[in-house]
């Protein structure tokens, strides 16, 4: 089979590879009907993910079918539609149980598809512990539709649900790309009075504005983010802010736009390490920060708001390509060329 492999530092290639066949009774062999370029791709090809090993077929959102259980899956069978949770998990574990599963403590647990192990940028990919990290997607719900629910809309759930939103808050959200634009998707379902949305693309803060994805956008090459949320909120500040940029003063806009005793959720992967925490100018504030790797729990409640119309990431997907073009995605979503938001690619069929 045909799959897009992280050969190297700043390399990714298209190779053949073995179609995947059950290592252990708790895997599944999920047929790939769709996959999606994601930005932690582009981490592991620059370096940025230390977990990631060369030679790995990449890849983490992908829905498809079924095709082979091993003996100990219970819940899912040769035929169904599934999508694919991008972390490996348990169930069972100390942290599983407790709903943080991207801290599975068994070997290879969190997030291991298209890092650690072999991933969904192919025709086949193997799913460890598929009880766990496979969900049915209804049948009202197609693929592209259910694509992104694996990770970058599972962050943005998550992101909004650790941030504790209240109805009529004032919410920031920085950076406008697609982990960005799922953030804002779902800390709408909590009833915000005003969604802010801050990048230095017009053009992907002008596709906030028309999918209802921001009351308001700010681009800080020409206007103050502060200034203005200061002056949206009697100048107190913005009561949730996520950072889902990591740009090299993004950290610092997201703590000194939040008000005090506000809420800063760090989402976003930064290039440069360590950022500067200054708890001297920031006494006094209170701040609470939540910060990690995506818990990718709530799959299954996700899928049903997608079920009943509540979210919606498809108009996210930009472009859609055959595996054979998929090298020519990740130049597109690297260099942001062509409108480009999300890339989805096809598989072929040998």
């Amino acid at each position: 089979m045909k799959a897009v492999v992280f050969k190297e530092l700043g390399s990714v290639v298209l190779e053949d590879r073995p179609v995947p066949a059950i290592l252990h009774p708790k895997d599944a062999i999920v047929r790939v009907t769709l996959a999606a370029i994601c930005s932690s791709d582009i981490h592991i090809k620059h370096g940025m993910i230390a977990k990631a090993k060369e030679g790995v077929i990449l890849g983490h959102e992908m829905v498809g079918e079924v095709v082979e259980t091993g003996s100990g899956v219970e819940k899912f069978h040769k035929g169904d539609r599934v999508t694919v949770n991008n972390e490996t998990f348990c169930g069972e574990c100390f942290f599983c149980r407790r709903g943080y599963v991207n801290n599975c403590s068994m070997e290879g647990g969190g997030w291991a598809l298209g890092c650690r192990i072999d991933g969904g940028q192919a025709e086949y990919v193997r799913v460890p512990y598929a009880d766990n990290g496979l969900n049915h997607i209804p049948d009202a719900v197609s693929d592209e539709a259910a694509l992104l629910v694996g990770d970058v809309l599972a962050t943005g759930f998550w992101a909004a649900e650790i941030a504790e939103i209240r109805p009529a808050e004032t919410v920031a959200v920085i950076g406008a790309g697609p982990t960005g634009l799922c953030t804002a998707m779902c800390a709408r379902l909590y009833s915000p009075a005003r969604l802010v949305v801050i990048d230095v693309s017009d053009e992907r803060l002008e596709f906030a504005k028309e999918h209802g994805l921001a009351d308001l956008t700010i681009n800080p090459l020409r206007e103050d983010p502060l200034e203005i949320v200061r002056g949206l909120t009697d100048g107190r500040g913005a009561d949730r802010v996520f950072e889902v940029a990591g740009g090299r003063n993004t950290f610092e806009m997201a703590w000194r736009l939040a008000r005090c005793s506000g809420t800063v959720c760090l989402v976003a992967h930064y290039e440069e390490d360590p950022q500067k925490l200054p708890l001297r100018e920031m006494y006094g504030k209170n701040l609470v920060f939540k910060t990690g790797g995506v818990h990718a729990n709530a799959c299954a409640k996700t899928l049903s708001l997608i079920e009943a119309g509540m979210l919606d990431t498809r108009p996210l997907i930009t472009h859609r390509l055959p595996l054979d073009d998929a090298l020519e995605g990740y130049r597109l979503f690297e260099a942001q060329e062509d409108h480009v938001i999300k890339v989805a690619i096809t598989p072929r069929r040998g």
